[in-house]
């Protein structure tokens, strides 16, 4: 696939408003990710949870693909015979650990958009599940091309994508390995917008401006609350207790404020074009 570019492999942007924009930026490998590149990715990602000023996060891959996972080339000679291969932390770890992709095990605290062009497959199918919305376009290839060589997912894939589009679709995609598009994948709900090509990145951050609008302590708690609703409860009485807790918190912060504009004429009639 040719050298890879001498520029650092991740690049990180923070505009004004609060939108952070993460590359991945190893095209010459369609952004495949290795052990160094992972480590680098996950850490740009705690920098943007813990940066106030930071509101939405965009992910994206340089040039015309997204992530075509790890970097296998670094698999196949990291290990010789009877040698283990340690990729990541164990799972005894898991809560807050690396996962071989990086931020793979992370749960953020703000929203992640993952801007998808050409291959998101293997291990970058895990990390556009890793976001919370998918924008893509039409030349998008969502994938588990891993299974023609044996790699498992254990960057969350078997765990998110069934959360994301239904046991019987997960199935589909991971048992046959096949290549689903940007149609498809809108369909199965894996895509929450689908772009003309080379549009994505311009989609997302326009999504990304659009969400960093609205008051940000409310839509954490939503976000939270749906986070946990899917992955981390263990009775629909647990998770209604905790969307109630969360929110009932932001109550005084946010709500009071935004009735009172309401009163006043703000947004209505259904109008989202205030600043909110």
């Amino acid at each position: 696939m040719g050298s890879e570019p001498s520029a650092s492999p991740i690049l990180v942007t923070k505009s004004p408003d609060g939108i952070t924009t993460i590359t991945i930026n190893r095209p010459a490998v369609r952004n495949c990710i290795n052990h160094a590149t992972s480590l680098q990715l996950a850490s740009v990602f705690r920098d943007f949870d813990a940066d106030p000023a930071q509101k939405v996060c965009v992910l994206t891959g340089a040039g015309p693909n997204f992530c075509a996972g790890y970097d296998l080339r670094e698999v196949a000679g990291a290990a010789g015979p009877g040698e283990q291969l340690h990729v990541a932390e164990p799972v005894d770890k898991v809560n807050g650990a690396n996962g071989p992709m990086g931020p793979s095990r992370m749960s953020l605290s703000k929203p992640v958009i993952a801007a998808v062009s050409g291959y998101a497959v293997a291990g970058g199918l895990e990390l556009s599940l890793l976001a919370d919305m998918r924008v893509v376009d039409k030349s998008a290839v969502f994938g588990v091309f891993c299974r023609r060589f044996g790699v498992p997912l254990i960057d969350g894939g078997t765990v998110r994508l069934t959360k994301v589009i239904g046991l019987g679709r997960a199935m589909d995609m991971v048992l046959t390995g096949r290549p689903v598009g940007a149609d498809e994948a809108l369909s199965f709900g894996l895509a929450n917008r689908v772009v003309e090509t080379g549009k994505a990145l311009d989609a997302a951050l326009e999504l990304a401006r659009d969400i960093a609008r609205f008051p940000q302590q409310c839509l954490r708690a939503d976000l939270s609350s749906m986070r946990h609703a899917t992955y981390d409860t263990t009775s629909l009485e647990d998770a209604l207790r905790y969307e109630f807790s969360g929110g009932s918190n932001v109550i005084q912060e946010e709500s009071v404020e935004g009735a009172t504009k309401f009163t006043k004429g703000v947004g209505r009639s259904g109008s989202f074009k205030a600043k909110f």
